[in-house]
């Protein structure tokens, strides 16, 4: 379950071990995701699958550069709602996303703690 959070070995290997870079992603992230999620949340209610789609694509990508996988997963759903030009699951998937932030969270201050 933790990996699908978050897949630890694999970004490690992405950042070849280096710790500290690991935790500025991940703050980096934070900060992303939460400026980008209130935008999407407009996007959404205002039914304008084009700014779904483009802030799901791009927090796709960031999500998978921290290997956050199942918000990946979520993030693509929604980038296709957008492509397919309906966002009547949307509101659920942004539910989804918030539970997962807040898992992916908590796993990330458990590697802080490991990290130390």
């Amino acid at each position: 379950m933790s990996e699908e959070i978050l897949d630890l070995i694999e970004v490690m290997d992405r950042v070849q071990d280096d710790k500290e870079l690991l935790l500025e992603l991940f703050d980096i992230f934070i900060i992303d995701y939460s400026e980008k999620r209130k935008l999407l949340e407009k996007a959404v209610a205002a039914n304008d699958v084009d700014q779904v789609m483009s802030i799901s694509h791009s927090l796709k990508g960031a999500s998978g550069n921290i290997s956050a996988k199942s918000m990946r997963e979520t993030f693509l759903k929604l980038e296709m709602m957008g492509k397919s030009g309906s966002l009547s699951e949307a509101k659920a998937s942004l539910g989804l996303l918030d539970q997962q932030f807040g898992d992916l969270q908590n796993r990330i201050n458990q590697v802080r703690i490991e990290f130390k």
